[in-house]
């Protein structure tokens, strides 16, 4: 992880927070010490993709033997 101080960073904060697009960690230094975090963002998972998955898992999923949708709805009830 690249360490920075917070005078520098402050002057290059475009380019820190390019690097960090590109997969970088960068710390930030205040008096030799680490402060601060400029991390690569998550990939963040859209509603299409839950649902895709909600729908894959729905496919995969099996009743056990001698229970009915209609059981599972009744109980569900109570």
């Amino acid at each position: 992880m690249e360490t920075v101080g917070l005078f520098e960073a402050k002057n290059r904060l475009s380019e820190l927070v390019a690097r960090a697009s590109q997969g970088h960690k960068i710390g930030i230094t205040r008096h030799g010490k680490l402060s601060a975090l400029i991390v690569p963002v998550e990939p963040q998972e859209t509603l299409d993709d839950i649902f895709r998955n909600i729908e894959k898992i729905r496919k995969r999923a099996k009743l056990p033997k001698g229970v009915s949708v209609k059981d599972l709805i009744e109980e569900g009830r109570m």
